[in-house]
């Protein structure tokens, strides 16, 4: 067993038994380097990673390419999903190197950390147009040992591009009309009209941009949006992508038509596609989309939660050593699991087996809106009599806060009280396993220990997390740690000079450089939840100094943000927020009564998607916190002893109402009576 034995990370610890002598990201390997004047092999990826798996078997399990890593490197193993820090970092150097990246990530560097060589997967030996291992290896001791200088001077220019374009293009993104309607066109250009989705082959969910879609829609009345969204929702549900039989989402589709996916799980595809089937429920009044968001959800608390209540990262691509196995169908497999149940079954699903696969995937017609049934069950309690894919039983903060966003949110619109229930837990399983003396988060919770200080995601996430838990709750502790949460990232991530969030916070230590990210890809960047954070905890407490980072914000990002809308979706549906209109609706009345409960209910659900609830009790006594957490609900009274509602757009609020009906009919913009209306 080498170095990364006492690890707790599943990724690390499937590599404590290669022959490389692998160190884990440290002080002391980097001092060995410095020692023995050798060059550093970081290797990254993360436990659920196919092309990982294969590089592990190939090379680091392989006695002649460890020969050669342990005499030539010292060599580092970083799980990514436990250094994002990292991981953006080096990928970034990959990018800007190879022109691509992905994982596994390999990068050379100096012992001082300076990279100068960068890849991907490399094979054993020369292969698919890519040098080996066993010939990269004696190539770079070569440049080490006679071409230093060279080498010195690819990574100073490396360095040098690296801070030059850390914010490149920034400040100067105007939130407009304009800006809006342009990423409705930007969008539209990269849309899939044949099989939905955005680009080709390989093809990602690219979730945030669905909330996007449905407020441009609304805003708009443009059923491009609606179109784009429903056909990419739609064939997703219903290609190979889902899985079938278990429910969830597999990490992304090979092809272009949704057909044959990577076929590893990912928790935060889960809570982001679980939130982007519940809009569409909303959005649209279709039971279907409600149906996949409770699919997606079962899943994830069968098969995903851990003792406790948290939920763990991932579940692999690979059984039985090989990728899928534990998904694919043979037709005899199906006739003998559901006898005469078969032939139906058959007629829905395509059975067809793909020319790299094994068995079939199973994927229905893009058109089908049924739920699963008997069929399908019986197919799931066959299928778990096989052996499993690994499951990545880490739980990592900031995923779990957008699954806990996912279960407020699902539960408060589906009416499934077992989705709060379960958000409850997480959020309880968070703030006791994954906090900090001083309050702060930790990133990652394994086997007993909470480590690595946490990042802005972890904060960003959960806040968001923690948000909606108020809202489908109006429980004030949510409330309150979600603000205590947005503050630490004001305090401890802001960049006071020049505005946005460091993914790293200001005490920092064992990292490369504090970046920013502001681009939206599998997952939203910090900056774009904690724009629309800060814009949602502004308008609910009338604090203005979070309005006014808001307004810092939204001008770090680049000024072409709406040409290139995939990239920035979540920013973009922060920035429709920034735009309004917008609504603050204040609820007065005693929380445990039954009407005050009903308007509560009435109003969650009629509220458009640009509006804030705030629940203040009737109570003075009761009514102090919420009243030190939003002093402007100060003078707000019940009107009778009556549950009332105060309702505010843009700025503007109206009289104070008691009944449902006009509590509705204000939110719906009906009331336009003179005098009705004050600043």
């Amino acid at each position: 067993m080498n170095r990364l034995a006492g690890e707790k990370s599943p990724y690390l610890l499937q590599h404590a038994d290669n022959p490389v002598d692998w160190f884990p990201w440290s002080a002391e390997a980097f001092a060995r380097a410095r020692r023995l004047d050798k060059p550093i092999f970081l290797s990254i990826g993360y436990s659920t990673c196919h092309w990982c798996h294969v590089m592990e078997r190939e090379s680091f399990s392989d006695a002649e390419v460890a020969a050669l890593m342990n005499a030539a490197f010292v060599s580092i193993k970083i799980d990514r999903e436990e250094r994002p820090d990292l991981d953006g970092h080096f990928m970034e150097v990959c990018q800007r190197l190879t022109g691509s990246g992905g994982w596994p990530l390999t990068i050379v560097m100096t012992p001082d950390a300076r990279p100068f060589f960068a890849a991907t997967y490399v094979p054993r030996a020369a292969a698919f147009g890519r040098m080996g291992m066993v010939e990269l290896i004696p190539r770079i001791v070569q440049l080490w040992t006679d071409e230093r200088e060279e080498v010195l001077a690819s990574a100073d220019s490396v360095a040098a591009a690296l801070a030059h374009g850390e914010d490149a293009g920034l400040p100067g993104f105007v939130p407009t009309e304009a800006a809006l309607a342009e990423a409705a066109g930007s969008l539209a250009d990269l849309y899939d009209s044949r099989s939905g989705g955005f680009g080709g082959a390989p093809k990602f969910p690219m979730p945030s941009v669905f909330p996007l879609l449905f407020r441009l829609w609304q805003r708009t009345g443009d059923d491009r949006a609606l179109n784009m969204a429903e056909e990419t929702l739609r064939a997703m549900r219903n290609g190979g992508i889902f899985d079938q039989v278990g429910g969830g989402f597999h990490h992304y589709s090979t092809d272009g038509e949704w057909h044959v996916p990577h076929f590893e799980k990912m928790l935060y595809d889960q809570a982001q596609l679980a939130l982007s089937y519940t809009e569409a429920a909303r959005a649209t009044g279709k039971p279907f989309y409600g149906q996949v968001a409770r699919e997606v959800i079962g899943y994830v608390l069968r098969d995903l939660l851990l003792p406790g209540g948290g939920f763990a990262s991932a579940e692999d691509a690979d059984s039985e050593g090989e990728e899928g196995r534990f998904y694919l169908w043979t037709e005899g497999e199906i006739q003998t699991a559901l006898g005469t149940a078969a032939a139906a079954f058959a007629g829905r699903y395509d059975l067809r087996v793909p020319r790299e696969l094994p068995g079939a995937v199973l994927r229905r017609d893009p058109s089908d809106t049924a739920s699963s049934g008997a069929e399908e069950e019986t197919l799931r309690q066959v299928r778990d009599k096989r052996p499993r894919p690994l499951r990545d039983d880490k739980a990592l903060a900031d995923w779990n806060g957008l699954m806990i966003a996912a279960l407020a949110r699902s539960g408060s619109v589906l009416g499934e009280e077992r989705f709060v229930a379960a958000a409850r837990a997480a959020a309880d399983f968070v703030l006791e396993r994954l906090r900090s003396e001083d309050g702060r988060l930790l990133h990652r919770y394994r086997d007993g220990e909470a480590a690595i200080p946490g990042f802005a995601d972890d904060h960003a996430f959960l806040a968001w997390g923690l948000l909606e838990l108020y809202e489908a709750t109006f429980e004030e502790h949510f409330l309150d740690g979600s603000l205590a949460l947005t503050d630490t990232m004001i305090g401890h991530f802001w960049d006071g000079a020049d505005g946005g969030f460091f993914q790293t916070a200001d005490d920092s230590t064992g990292t490369v450089a504090r970046r920013k990210s502001f681009t939206d890809g599998v997952l939203p960047s910090a900056n774009s939840v904690g724009l629309l954070l800060l814009l949602r905890l502004g308008r609910l407490t009338g604090r203005l100094a979070y309005q006014e980072l808001a307004e810092r914000l939204v001008r770090r990002f680049p000024p072409d943000a709406s040409r290139n809308a995939l990239a920035f979706s979540y920013f973009l549906r922060a920035v429709d927020f920034f735009a309004g209109p917008t609504w603050e609706i204040v609820v007065v009345g005693d929380p445990a009564a039954g009407d005050t409960q009903s308007m509560l209910r009435a109003l969650r659900d009629r509220a458009p998607a640009n509006a804030v609830i705030l629940l203040r009790p009737a109570d003075e006594a009761a009514a102090a916190h919420i009243v030190s957490m939003a002093p402007f609900t100060k003078p707000h009274g019940s009107l009778g002893g009556r549950p009332t509602a105060y309702i505010c757009r843009d700025f503007r609020c109206s009289r104070p109402v008691t009944g449902i009906d006009d509590a509705l009919a204000l939110l719906a913009g009906d009331d336009t009576r003179p005098g009705d209306l004050v600043h």
